[in-house]
């Protein structure tokens, strides 16, 4: 049985040393760093002791590149996500500074689940003590604790948050896109893993979801077409095999979007405990999650120039 209860958020912690708040929308041309401990769901114990067992421990010294930005990996080299034993570690994008990593935080993994180049490099401002995974690592690791996915959901949802705030103040909607998750195969296994498979039918123009409303379930597509919006801004089509609020199953905070159906649509309604057990069958189902949040996510950014 795994040692982690999303039942019982970890003790807010006091405003980082920059003063963000992701609670509060941030004045107009502010950035964020992406921190893990931001969020009240990551666990810095649980997340070491994850990547300690599937993982392996690396050294840098002062100065030693952990990855370059634009890094694809490849057969030689795998791509690999990090939790920092000790140590500072800097993040740059070309010659700017991004961000410094602190130990007990997570980095690298946006690359590892995405399966796309590094979007910024990463160097030990100091000494530096990681433990590190691959994506073999990470699916050995979500079978063993398939919350573990959940936890890292809750740091990309921090930073999904931040980003619907700033483009909410904006005149211009954000470019949608049209997005799926599970292609039909997958689709099919995840319903027959699911120990619970609900299907809810809505017509066309009937609304799924509403802002402000609280929520237990997250949804995937099984037949029709969703849209998803912000402030009457449309985001994101959601087609068959694509999914929709899941940060309910993180944090059950109040939806930060609205989702309506466009033609006659059937979806397949998960709680968190069928998820874990879906999960915890076939890891595959979580990694295309996290996959599908990281475009959402890299999508979200590019909105903002």
């Amino acid at each position: 049985m795994s040692d982690f209860d999303f039942t019982k958020p970890a003790t807010p912690k006091p405003a980082s040393p920059d003063g963000f708040d992701f609670t509060k929308a941030p004045p107009a041309g502010s950035s964020a760093p992406f921190k893990a401990g931001q969020s009240q769901f990551y666990n810095a114990a649980v997340a070491k002791k994850l990547f300690q067992e599937s993982g392996k421990e690396e050294r840098f010294t002062q100065g030693q590149k952990l990855f370059e930005e634009a890094d694809k990996g490849g057969m030689f080299k795998a791509t690999r996500m990090y939790y920092l034993v000790e140590g500072e570690v800097a993040l740059t994008i070309g010659a700017k500074p991004l961000d410094t990593v602190k130990a007990g935080e997570i980095f690298g993994e946006m690359a590892v689940i995405s399966d796309r180049p590094r979007s910024a490099s990463a160097t030990a401002k100091t000494a530096a003590t990681v433990f590190s995974l691959d994506k073999n690592g990470l699916v050995a690791a979500l079978e063993k604790n398939p919350e573990f996915a959940l936890m890292l959901m809750s740091v990309m949802f921090d930073r999904l948050r931040f980003i619907a705030a700033r483009l909410s103040t904006r005149k211009a909607g954000p470019m949608a896109r049209e997005a799926s998750v599970f292609d039909p195969v997958m689709l099919q296994q995840l319903e027959a893993a699911l120990p619970r498979a609900n299907v809810m039918r809505y017509q066309a123009s009937a609304h799924i979801m509403r802002e402000g409303q609280a929520g237990i379930y997250m949804y995937v597509v099984k037949t029709g077409q969703v849209t998803i919006s912000i402030k009457d801004k449309l985001v994101e089509v959601v087609n068959p095999g694509g999914t929709f609020g899941e940060m309910a199953l993180v944090d059950q905070s109040p939806r930060v979007a609205n989702a309506m159906a466009v033609i006659y649509t059937e979806l397949l309604t998960i709680d968190r405990p069928s998820l874990l057990q879906a999960v915890k069958s076939r890891p595959s189902f979580a990694v295309a999650m996290l996959r599908a949040v990281a475009d959402r996510l890299r999508h979200m950014n590019a909105q903002l120039g």
